[in-house]
């Protein structure tokens, strides 16, 4: 999907996915603090802010923002804060919840060879320009500018610390709050932190392995919004724990990371082909529908080209399974006039991936709807999920006819 496709911003985690009272903000406990740079390149050091490595691959500042930015700390200009809560288990450790761009470029910018952070050299700079080309141990070993390194080293950088933060919904409010600036973030960020472990590891490096994905959201390199782990969490999510959803993305998302983190030894091997079936589904829809029309809506005689969450949720996950995705290769041309069909004659499916899309009814409408045209056109029993009574999640074996 090319660059100049757009995203739709409905079906995306928000504050409407959040429960909170006045008692929560009542209980967290705000602490502003002015941490010099030293101080702050100490933390990261220590590891006692959560700023792992592999954090490099999702950078979003090229090396000139960057180096402005250093330069602007030496010059004592003003800079935004930066804001960490404290990890609940481990006292004196903290998350980040804005700043981690500036962390970032601190940490590489006072990294050496050999370190896990890679060193950057300063560029693009209009006022210290004799600091163009240089990183810290040039400067470290030139004795005319080795005085700049303690005008940065003593600059103080305004940072708030959230302590006795209630329940991670807290923190989310925050992190939304916040996030109103030009590089907007996706609260898969933030998730990552709160929960580390082996299945996030494993989507985090997959997301960035695969083709497929950066082809639906049009990137060639990792999303530093870290929409592309959230696309594959989302799968894992629908495909695993469908019968579970209850109009919650966010909850659906955290439950479904805390799980498979739990469990992923016994089911690595599992998780590891679905996410390859994961990447055979996205191609085999782009082949049915075209380069700029997959995961796309049909209104008025065309495709939209705006990638839409809640239609690759159902391309996704029926042809993620192998029985579909076989028959389905040999039948393109019915399904990709099926859906335009069903765009064009069936509102309530329409409806279903517009604006409340994260909602149960809706949730079922596409899924049931799709589902038993798929079953129609593949001639193939199908489990569908659908709301039962309950108004919950149940799977139904459907055959057409």
């Amino acid at each position: 999907m090319p660059q100049n496709i757009t995203l739709e911003e409905f079906d995306i985690e928000n504050e409407d996915d959040l429960l909170q009272n006045i008692d929560s903000f009542d209980q967290a406990v705000i602490w502003g603090t002015d941490w010099t740079t030293e101080t702050i390149n100490n933390q990261l050091n220590r590891k006692n802010i959560d700023l792992f490595p592999k954090f490099q691959r999702r950078d979003a500042w090229s090396i000139t923002a960057k180096s402005k930015f250093i330069e602007s700390l030496i010059l004592g200009l003003p800079i935004p804060q930066i804001i960490l809560a404290e990890k609940k288990d481990e006292k004196g450790k903290y998350i980040v919840i804005d700043g981690k761009q500036r962390l970032l470029t601190i940490k590489q910018f006072f990294s050496k060879e050999n370190d896990d952070f890679t060193p950057i050299k300063l560029k693009g700079l209009d006022i210290l320009q004799s600091l163009n080309r240089k990183d810290y141990s040039d400067i470290e070993n030139d004795a005319e500018l080795n005085q700049i390194l303690n005008q940065l080293q003593n600059q103080t950088i305004r940072t708030t610390v959230i302590k006795n933060w209630p329940n991670e919904d807290f923190l989310f409010t925050v992190f939304l709050r916040l996030n109103t600036g030009s590089i907007k973030l996706s609260p898969q960020e933030l998730r990552q932190a709160l929960h580390p472990g082996l299945f996030i590891d494993f989507t985090d490096d997959f997301s960035i392995n695969s083709q497929p994905i950066k082809r639906v959201l049009g990137i060639t390199r990792p999303d530093y919004r870290m929409r592309d782990v959230e696309l594959v969490i989302r799968y894992f999510s629908f495909k695993y724990f469908i019968t579970n959803y209850e109009g919650n993305l966010k909850k659906a998302f955290d439950s479904t990371v805390k799980i498979l983190n739990e469990n992923w030894h016994n089911r690595e091997d599992e998780i590891i082909e679905d996410a390859e079936n994961l990447n055979t589904a996205i191609n085999l829809t782009f082949d049915i529908f075209g380069e700029k029309e997959a995961f796309s809506k049909w209104a008025n005689q065309k495709f939209q080209n705006n990638f839409n969450r809640a239609i690759f949720d159902i391309m996704v996950y029926y042809f993620s399974n192998n029985e579909i995705y076989e028959i389905a290769m040999t039948k393109k041309e019915e399904i990709k006039n099926a859906f335009i069909a069903l765009c064009e004659n069936n509102r309530a499916f329409v409806s279903s991936f517009e604006h409340t899309t994260k909602s149960l009814q809706n949730t079922n409408i596409r899924l049931t709807i799709w589902g038993k045209k798929l079953s129609e056109i593949l001639e193939l029993t199908i489990d569908i999920p659908t709301l039962n009574n309950e108004n919950r999640f149940e799977l139904i074996n459907y055959t057409h006819g």
